[in-house]
């Protein structure tokens, strides 16, 4: 095979690679996070129908995290040792069932337990997902690949902001709106889940759709990358666990998810309160931040696969999130201005998220970067829990939007400290081979 032959199929890989994985991996992301984060369009209404306070609203909303924290290293082991396709299309499965059961709670108890069994249904999904891109992307591409799958979250709360206030604003027979809310957003998960049987692959020892130079390219390339990682290992995942780096990386997403959820679970809520929009408008505003996010995220991830550079690339937006939240929050600031604030800081509050993720793949084998790469994401979601539900208690006991914008900026600049600690390279160098210097597509 020559050079330019090897170039061409290495070109043709890649871009074969990423056209049939990631935008069913973004579709499947958008519907994940539309059904974790639907509760924050219906809080309005559903809590005025079931008479819940700000606490019991955002127990609620983190509770969903608690669920999802037990099964996220097992659920990212099985991705690496078993079958991604099969786990995925459980996982759609399950979580799309429980969104429909949220619709039909009527206590306190009964919202608690429906939120907990969809965090139990969905766990496992983000970190499987980040451990699958690591068997079919190399290290060149692997932040624009994570992008084009997270991507999805602030595509799907974009989207979700002016879906959700149609759902909540039309008539609609027996039940309530926000009820219907959860059993229509539900319901795509179950469909995706199915399909994902088919359109999944596990391996690319696997890919029929792949040619026999494109595949024996990419397990190449892949094998290179992972034996240049194995020497100087724990020669047991479970010790990856206890590492320096990778408890930073635990610490700074736990911090990074008490500021970024309590941001977007309380979102429609602060707007309405900010900007005094009308309840349609107030209810379609969310979408202007998730839609700066889109374009952030992808700039970011893009800037750090050009750059090599990942560390500050996750800090930099972290640290503008945290200064974003605090000018919002300023009193009486104009409602357009604060919007704009928002809009903004909605960027940031997304954007650090690819290089962030390419940070336990560089130096660990596949094993403990599996169980990594859970671990982190498992405690992390701790914060998911902690961030609404203290806003919602900062919010019961009378406390401005001032109180709970300080500590959601005081948790950014902890998990900006806690990634700069991380001993990673500042470049990933790249292959010397031809095809590898081959830019590619995602």
């Amino acid at each position: 095979m020559t050079i330019d032959n090897l170039s061409s199929s290495a070109l043709a890989c890649r871009r074969k690679v990423a056209w049939r994985l990631l935008p069913f991996l973004f579709a499947a992301y958008i519907v994940a996070y539309l059904d974790r984060a639907n509760v924050s369009f219906a809080n309005v209404y559903m809590s005025a129908d079931l008479h819940f306070s700000p606490a019991v609203y955002g127990f609620g909303a983190g509770v969903f995290f608690l669920g999802y924290f037990l099964l996220e290293i097992p659920g990212a082991l099985i991705v690496e040792r078993w079958s991604a396709r099969l786990w995925i299309s459980r996982i759609l499965v399950t979580w799309g069932l429980c969104t429909a059961i949220v619709a039909f709670v009527h206590t306190g108890v009964q919202f608690f337990s429906a939120r907990f069994l969809l965090g139990c249904a969905e766990a496992g999904f983000f970190p499987g997902v980040m451990v699958y891109l690591t068997h079919w992307f190399t290290e060149r591409d692997r932040a624009r690949a994570a992008a084009a799958f997270v991507i999805a979250a602030p595509v799907s709360l974009a989207i979700g902001a002016p879906l959700s206030a149609a759902i909540l604003h039309a008539p609609w027979p027996a039940l309530a709106p926000w009820r219907w809310l959860f059993i229509i957003q539900g319901l795509p998960a179950v469909i995706l889940g199915v399909f994902a049987v088919r359109r999944l692959t596990d391996h690319p020892r696997t890919a029929d759709w792949l040619t026999g130079d494109e595949k024996r390219w990419l397990i190449e390339e892949l094998g290179q990358e992972s034996a240049s990682r194995e020497p100087g290992q724990p020669p047991a995942w479970w010790r990856s666990l206890l590492t320096r780096n990778v408890l930073l990386l635990a610490a700074a997403h736990f911090m990074a998810n008490v500021a970024g959820y309590s941001f977007i679970f309380w979102l429609p809520a602060n707007l309405r309160e900010a900007t005094r929009l009308s309840p349609v408008l107030a209810d379609m505003a969310p979408a202007l931040p998730f839609s700066a996010a889109v374009v952030a995220l992808w700039l970011a991830a893009r800037s750090s696969d050009k750059t090599g550079e990942r560390k500050a690339h996750a800090c930099i937006p972290m640290l503008a999130a945290a200064l974003g939240i605090m000018l919002a929050a300023l009193p009486n600031l104009p409602g357009g201005l604060v919007l704009g604030v928002i809009t903004l800081t909605g960027g940031a509050v997304f954007a650090w998220i690819p290089g962030f993720w390419v940070l336990p793949t560089l130096s660990l084998s596949r094993d403990a970067a599996a169980a990594s790469i859970g671990f982190i994401n498992a405690v992390g979601n701790l914060g998911g829990f902690l961030g609404p539900f203290v806003t919602g208690v900062l919010r019961s006991q009378g406390y401005t939007r001032m109180a709970s914008a300080m500590v959601i900026a005081i948790a950014y600049a902890g998990a900006a400290t806690l990634t700069w600690l991380v001993a990673a390279p500042r470049r990933v160098e790249q292959s010397q081979a031809p095809a590898s210097r081959t830019p590619g597509n995602l």
